[in-house]
């Protein structure tokens, strides 16, 4: 028989937070740049995300997670990954 004790046990409230997130059913394409894509195209995109996290009530939470996890891509929390690295930057200096 397996000893189990030593496994970490639940951890569904580490991304339970993600079931409330006002873009759960969007798809990824408004929160992830394709390759290559820069300039105004880029822009418009981050802001048509940024506009979905202003009325999300789980912001805090999805910033924290992408934070904590240093997500490399995409706009998690309102933040753009260039965004969450400044933070980053200024957190640690």
């Amino acid at each position: 028989m397996s000893k189990v004790a030593r496994l970490p046990g639940r951890a569904e409230h580490l991304w339970q937070w993600q079931e409330e997130a006002a873009c759960r059913e969007l798809g990824t394409d408004r929160f992830f740049h394709p390759a290559g894509e820069r300039g105004e195209d880029r822009s418009v995109r981050d802001q048509e995300a940024k506009e979905v996290c202003a009325q999300c009530p789980v912001r805090a939470e999805c910033l924290s997670h992408a934070l904590r996890v240093q997500e490399p891509y995409g706009v998690w929390g309102g933040l753009t990954e260039d965004e969450r690295r400044a933070l980053g930057a200024r957190r640690a200096g």
